[in-house]
């Protein structure tokens, strides 16, 4: 008997977040409140997103979230770490998914005005999976807007063995910075604690300013204040985000924006002041923060970014990288960005983009 596969809109959020949690290859940029709040940060008011369903027979086989991007220069589709494919999809292989996917994406695309379709899936970057890609017309996009690499850490280990697992010297100044007593770590209070009318959106000022002065140091873009603030609200109200702060003798020297979705912790956005670079406070913070992802059943920790240090010494990436890597784990890399042309207005973006990697040192 052959299969019947079909493409249906989701409206139900139970029905798309336990699909996510079957799934393996998957991060918080798929989830539903991730959906809600691009509809918040849309360019236009009411940013515009379709979330689909593709099935095989009666069953759910893969999700995809969909999110228009309107810039000066034109309009696309962006799929940010999608889409998301369970693994026991029965005899379906995923060039077939992908291309029943691709239609109804064209069909949006040409509703919307849009130039180029971009997809950026986590999946294991090999031969097939880029084959999959080539074969249905798809370029690599001149540049990336989510990781397509990561560092992950399996932290279903106990603490004692997570930290024997470590490499020696991030051990020692975790055991450093908890021996400190200049130094406090802290994250924000719990979803039970937490109004309407107080939102912790004191707190995320607070790490905007310290992120501030990393920016200035750093030279890179930053996220604006309404995205972190509407971020934090987007997932705060499933108790699915906490920021930690590390303070030293009364100020607040490290902050993150740490997100524990779907049975993974991810260390999204992160802060050090430049001024304390010496002190291991990122250590320390890092630590707690994988000790609370263990808490509420996490089994996954996602460092969130990753670059091969020996590979591209120079990148902006290869300091942060060697951090992350001191706590154990491995790498994942996915395969890159995949623009699919729609329209010439498509290659003013890709020489803007171009310069902007080159100029970005990425």
């Amino acid at each position: 008997m052959n299969s019947i596969i079909k493409i249906k809109e989701i409206t139900q959020k139970e029905v798309w977040e336990d699909f996510l949690m079957r799934c393996d290859e998957k991060t918080f940029l798929s989830s539903w409140n991730w959906g809600e709040f691009q509809k918040k940060m849309g360019s236009a008011p009411g940013g515009k997103i379709w979330r689909l369903g593709i099935y095989e027979n009666s069953n759910l086989a893969a999700v995809a979230l969909i999110i228009k991007i309107t810039a000066k220069r034109g309009s696309f589709l962006l799929l940010p770490h999608n889409p998301v494919i369970i693994t026991n999809t029965g005899g379906i292989h995923r060039s077939d998914l992908c291309h029943l996917l691709l239609e109804e994406l064209k069909k949006i695309a040409r509703k919307e005005d849009c130039s180029f379709i971009r997809i950026a899936p986590i999946w294991e970057r090999n031969q097939e999976n880029i084959k999959i890609f080539k074969d249905l017309g798809f370029r690599q996009a001149p540049i990336h807007m989510h990781p397509e690499a990561s560092w992950k850490l399996d932290i279903s280990e106990s603490e004692k063995e997570l930290l024997m697992n470590m490499r020696k010297t991030t051990r020692y100044l975790i055991k450093q910075a908890q021996k400190n007593k200049d130094l406090e770590v802290f994250q924000t209070p719990a979803f039970a604690e937490v109004t309407a009318d107080k939102q912790n959106l004191e707190d995320i000022e607070i790490f905007n300013n310290l992120y501030q002065k990393v920016v200035k140091s750093q030279h890179f873009i930053p996220f604006s204040l309404d995205y972190l603030k509407q971020e934090f609200l987007a997932f705060q109200q499933d108790n699915e985000i906490s920021l930690f702060f590390v303070k030293y003798k009364e100020e607040i020297i490290a902050s993150a924006f740490v997100l524990f979705w779907s049975k993974i912790g991810f260390y999204h956005h992160a802060a050090l002041s430049p001024k304390y670079h010496k002190i291991p406070a990122a250590y320390l913070l890092q630590w707690e923060a994988i000790k609370e992802a263990k808490k509420r059943g996490c089994v996954l920790y996602d460092f969130w970014g990753y670059v091969n240090p020996k590979e591209q010494p120079k990148h902006p990436w290869a300091g942060p990288t060697l951090f992350k890597m001191g706590f154990g784990g491995k790498a994942y890399e996915y395969i890159k960005t995949q623009d699919l042309v729609l329209s010439s207005k498509y290659w003013l973006t890709y020489i803007i983009e171009t310069i902007r990697k080159k100029k970005r040192g990425l």
